[in-house]
């Protein structure tokens, strides 16, 4: 495992903590970080962060991380997901929305209005170290990775995901 980028990843974890705080932010991690703080430690090397953000406030996120030295990168629509990289170290925001019901769904892009796991936002705080987060639920990580491949056709099953699931389950099983 590469500790020197796994702490730098988890020290820009908690500097965006601090930016959605100053802002009134919500975030939540979400992907392989989302599952090691659930856990309490670091598993596996990461490649990127991940998080939901609300579309509302991508804006003033936007301004917020790029004052604090974050530069924009091309990824998906904007209206779906906002990418950021900081010290070699990507950051990936995909934004949330909710539908006339109140439920939560993707904000932008081709997916747009389709319904995230319910329950996804009532996760816990989690953390590695000092540093803690809003994570979305267990049960929403478990199934984001088990449906991905069927969501987004032509994504392939990845051993890392199945893996994944098999620590998570574990932990909500001990």
């Amino acid at each position: 495992m590469d500790r020197e980028r796994s702490a730098r990843q988890l020290r820009l974890i908690g500097e965006t903590v601090d930016i959605t705080k100053a802002l009134g932010v919500e975030v939540w991690l979400r992907g392989g970080w989302a599952m090691d703080f659930f856990i309490g430690e670091v598993t596996r090397d990461h490649e990127d962060i991940d998080w939901f953000a609300w579309a509302e406030d991508a804006a003033a996120l936007t301004e917020a991380l790029m004052r604090s030295g974050w530069q924009p990168v091309p990824g998906p629509p904007s209206g779906q997901q906002v990418d950021f990289a900081k010290e070699g170290v990507e950051s990936s925001f995909a934004l949330l929305d909710r539908d006339r019901y109140g439920r939560v769904v993707v904000a932008g892009g081709p997916w747009v209005g389709e319904l995230w796991p319910e329950g996804m936002l009532a996760g816990s705080v989690g953390g590695v170290g000092a540093v803690r987060c809003r994570i979305i639920s267990t049960g929403a990580q478990i199934e984001i990775k088990r449906m991905t491949p069927v969501w987004v056709p032509g994504r392939p099953r990845r051993t890392k995901d199945a893996e994944d699931i098999a620590r998570l389950e574990a932990a909500l099983r001990a």
